[in-house]
């Protein structure tokens, strides 16, 4: 048996869990009424650490803002304690602004007169050590593994002199002069070579300095550094998509359109091509990668998705470039069922793993699947998301909606699902066997709303990536089957679920709205 990430484990007799109710939690970056969002601030990926405690963001200008967890620390100690201080072991998490950097710049590539965004696609979290946090951000082309440290404010004290009857007015301790300090030249002598003021300014004690002191150095406080101790380039020809750590915490991938690179950590010159699906011809091109990710526990087995809607599973152990997969997951279409637009709504644009390993979750234009790897025949559950705009694709297709990339997640025991949609709205379900949770919520302060504002309109910036066909059009608002109007313009891409609670944090343009259940 391969473990079970809780869908399996829960048929009880009991039945399926009830569903959730959704509470709103924290905003960062919130935007008032009419306020202009700058294209540089939109969120572009969010990833929790596996503890939960850290939480990172990525925007389109190529910074990484990290949050940390405040309400495990305020509540730290032992159960004992937390039962007398009557803490709630069902507070949900706070978190806060921990630190921010520059990750990746906008750059040229002077042989292919191609501009390279700054815009950061994926964060993953490494194993902490010492003290300092890990993390590996990418871009279109190049990745790169950052430490966060705390590094302590070194300061001179404990000087010989006792500064009330320093020199003057002047203070030994301070690294600023006194308004009569005299000039001096190098190794401490004076212009004027007159050592006659150091009877007047200072007189020794009768019978001299009983001891000598000699400075110290000491910590006051601590300020946050991050550095970026490798960079991974040089290494793909089109756009990265994905990148995923392996369990064995030594070696990670990264994935284009065409190819899978695996790297090791420590070394940033050289990566290994296991994937690679690029035809001898381009012009006999049928498929491109779209995710891939490491298995959570099996380190020789990784997923990578297509833009036909399938997964392929990898065993690492089998050749060392492995174009022959070890099994494939997709659903066979309905006879008669094909037009122009199924092949672009079968492209998956997200794969998760459950945490055990034993389930995936898949995301392409209209559902969630539900896979499981012991089963190939087809998903165990398929959630219709985008069923309401069937009716619409053409629409979708002429405004470029049609090839928006959503993420999604699994919940840490595995018994539920989520993703995004537009309006700001994102959709939880349940997994469970018999369970029929399927709750739509908006990233707002009221997220049971459902009621859309009218949206400006933000710009939009053009990729260069052959998975997608860029084309300009109207872009229009509709109705859903509910009567809820939905506006294309307003897209709840990225969204991430806490490892061990019900709690999700997902980005609306430039915020970060965060909920609990």
């Amino acid at each position: 048996m391969n473990g079970g990430d809780g869908v399996a484990a829960d048929a009880s007799p009991a039945g399926p869990p009830h569903p959730l109710e959704w509470k709103f939690s924290q905003v960062f970056g919130e935007r008032s009424a009419g306020e202009e969002v700058q294209e540089v601030d939109i969120i572009s990926a969010i990833e929790f650490d596996k503890s939960g405690d850290h939480l990172a963001t990525g925007d389109r200008g190529g910074r990484v803002v990290l949050f940390e967890r405040t309400d495990a620390k305020d509540h730290g100690g032992s159960r004992s304690d937390l039962e007398r201080m009557d803490y709630s072991a069902n507070r949900h998490p706070e978190f806060r602004y921990k630190t921010e950097f520059q990750s990746h710049e906008p750059e040229f590539d002077y042989l292919k007169s191609l501009e390279i965004e700054e815009k950061i696609n994926k964060i993953k979290w490494c194993q902490t050590a010492n003290g300092a946090i890990f993390l590996l951000s990418t871009n279109d082309k190049t990745i790169k593994f950052w430490k966060v440290q705390e590094k302590k404010v070194k300061k001179i004290s404990d000087m010989n002199v006792d500064p009330s009857k320093a020199m003057g007015s002047g203070s030994v301790g301070s690294s600023s002069s006194s308004s009569n300090s005299r000039p001096h030249i190098a190794n401490g002598g004076s212009p004027d070579r007159s050592y006659s003021y150091l009877s007047n300014d200072f007189s020794f004690p009768p019978g001299g300095i009983p001891f000598l002191r000699l400075p110290l150095v000491t910590s006051h406080e601590t300020s946050l550094m991050a550095r970026c101790r490798r960079v991974y380039a040089h290494a793909h020809d089109y756009h990265i998509n994905s990148i995923s750590n392996n369990s064995d915490g030594e070696t990670f991938i990264s994935a284009d359109d065409l190819r899978v690179n695996l790297w090791n950590l420590e070394i940033s010159n050289q990566s290994f091509n296991i994937v690679d699906v690029k035809p001898a011809n381009m012009e006999d091109l049928t498929e491109v990668i779209t995710s891939a990710e490491f298995h959570p526990t099996h380190c020789n087995t990784l997923a990578y998705s297509s833009s036909k809607g399938s997964i392929r599973l990898v065993d690492l152990r089998q050749s060392a470039l492995c174009d022959s997969h070890a099994k494939i997951f997709e659903e066979q279409e309905p006879a008669g069922s094909r037009s122009f637009f199924t092949e672009i709504i079968a492209s998956i644009s997200d794969i998760k793993f459950g945490k055990e390993g034993r389930y995936i979750l898949s995301r392409d234009y209209m559902t969630l699947k539900l896979w499981d790897i012991n089963m190939d025949s087809g998903p165990v559950s398929t959630f219709q998301v985008h069923e309401y705009l069937r009716p619409k694709l053409c629409d979708l297709y002429e405004n470029d909606s049609i090839f928006d990339k959503f993420e999604c997640c699994l919940s840490g025991d595995g018994l539920r699902v989520a993703t995004g949609s537009y309006s700001n709205l994102f959709r939880v379900f349940g997994c469970a066997p018999g369970s029929t949770e399927a709750t739509t919520l908006e990233a707002s302060k009221n997220p049971m709303r459902r009621q859309v504002p009218t949206p400006s309109r933000p710009s939009r910036s053009l990729g260069n990536s052959i998975t997608r066909v860029v084309r300009r059009g109207a872009e229009n608002t509709g109705v859903d089957a509910n009567g809820n109007s939905f506006d294309f313009t307003t897209k709840l891409l990225h969204l991430a679920w806490h490892p061990s609670e019900n709690s999700i944090a997902c980005a609306a343009a430039n915020s970060l709205y965060m909920y609990y259940a």
